[in-house]
């Protein structure tokens, strides 16, 4: 799936990169298995691009994260806790508040160091908890 594209650093080479850099790249695996998931359900492409916007955003990204902290290992809490301490140059949107932003970076940093250091498979044990599917 993922690891035709996945440049497979090192975990020594992903934690060198910013939380932002790492949350830049989650930001799109992020939007990439949400669209997955909804194509799977068959609904027309206009509700699609509804319930996709709902589910990146920033609230819905720091629920997520509240459901697959417990099931993480401690690298990878420790990804989340880089990426919800990282400061963007721009605020929060309207829509969010400024911890719902931060999960949001931290949930974004995690699925970008997965994604970057070719663990996929991880990605995909998650990605149930993720879409709420449990």
């Amino acid at each position: 799936m993922m690891t035709d594209y996945s440049p497979n650093l090192t975990r020594e080479q992903a934690r060198m990169l910013s939380p932002l850099q790492l949350a830049y790249i989650g930001d799109s695996v992020h939007a990439l298995l949400v669209r997955t998931g909804l194509l799977q359900k068959n609904l027309p492409v206009r509700d699609m691009h509804k319930a996709s916007n709902e589910a990146v955003s920033a609230v819905s990204q720091a629920k997520e994260l509240a459901r697959i902290l417990p099931l993480l290992t401690e690298e990878e809490t420790d990804i989340v806790r880089r990426g919800r301490n990282a400061h963007p140059h721009h605020s929060a949107p309207k829509s969010a508040s400024t911890a719902d932003y931060a999960g949001a970076t931290g949930l974004e940093a995690l699925l970008g160091y997965l994604y970057l250091t070719g663990q996929s498979e991880r990605i995909l044990e998650l990605t149930p908890y993720l879409q709420g599917d449990t």
